[in-house]
Order: structure tokens, then sequence, then C-alpha cells
């Protein structure tokens, strides 16, 4: 059915419920899982809305930001080889969540979408945005969206 799976995570706590099922679904089909973790670069200017940081500082909290990553798909990759899942760790610097989803989910060749929801509606949604939305709409692989 599917060779590759690309889950999109955060590590929020329904971040891991589509994790979950992205790992019961490679097993099932037999197919290698790639974990993807989008963090934010630190914004640059006051119009941006940024605080006045040195470049060190700057460069410290994106490191940060990078270490977070890299352990929320060290944790998927941890739960994967515990159902016999392959898991591939991919953590990408970006503010274009949906974008970048989508741009790794042709790097990495990936036959299907696994990402979770809030599940937004009327005003919060458009307040908000939907990163799931972006990706639902702009996508050239089906997406499956966990709620």
């Amino acid at each position: 059915m599917y060779d590759r799976i690309l889950v999109a995570t955060d590590g929020s706590t329904l971040s891991k419920k589509a994790v979950n099922s992205a790992i019961e679904l490679a097993a099932l089909c037999g197919a290698e899982l790639v974990a993807l973790k989008v963090y934010p670069r630190y914004t640059q200017s006051y119009f941006e809305g940024a605080l006045s940081l040195s470049a060190a500082d700057v460069a410290r909290v994106e490191k940060q930001w990078a270490d977070q990553a890299q352990a929320v798909v060290e944790a998927v990759k941890k739960a994967g080889a515990a159902k016999g899942v392959t898991v591939k760790m991919v953590t990408v610097k970006s503010d274009l969540v949906s974008d970048t989803v989508i741009a790794a989910t042709k790097k990495h060749k990936a036959d299907v979408i696994v990402m979770a929801s809030h599940g937004r509606k009327g005003i919060k949604r458009l307040l908000l945005g939907s990163e799931t939305q972006q990706v639902l709409t702009h996508s050239q692989v089906p997406v499956l969206v966990l709620r």
C-alpha cells in the first residue's frame, strides 16, 4: 500500500496521537517512516515581532529550538523501533510549515502524509490559520488527518 510515510509532528499531545497512528500504519504496510519536525527561525527585526538580541543570543535560541526538534524526532524513532518500523529523522528550520512539509514529502518520496489537526472552525481557524489545511489543499499525495 505505502512504501514511505511522512509524519509531521510538533511534539504536542495531539501530534503524538498522529505519530502513533503513523507508526501503526507503517508497521501494517511494512513502510519506512519519515518523522519531520519543523522548527522556526528566530525573527530578526522589530517589525517581525522580535526582541532585540545579540547574534550570539539568537544563535543560542535557535540551537535550543534545533535541539528540541531533534529530541522530538528521536522520540518518534524510539517508538518506531519498538514496533519494528524504520524511522528516518528529519528536522528543518523554516517559518513556512506547510510548504516545508510538502517539500519534505517530495524530497523523501513519501506516498502519504500523516498529520494532526486541532479541528478549529470559524473565526479561530481564520485567525490562527491551519498548517494542516494548507497541506491538504496543496499536497500532491494523500494526507491522513487525525484529531
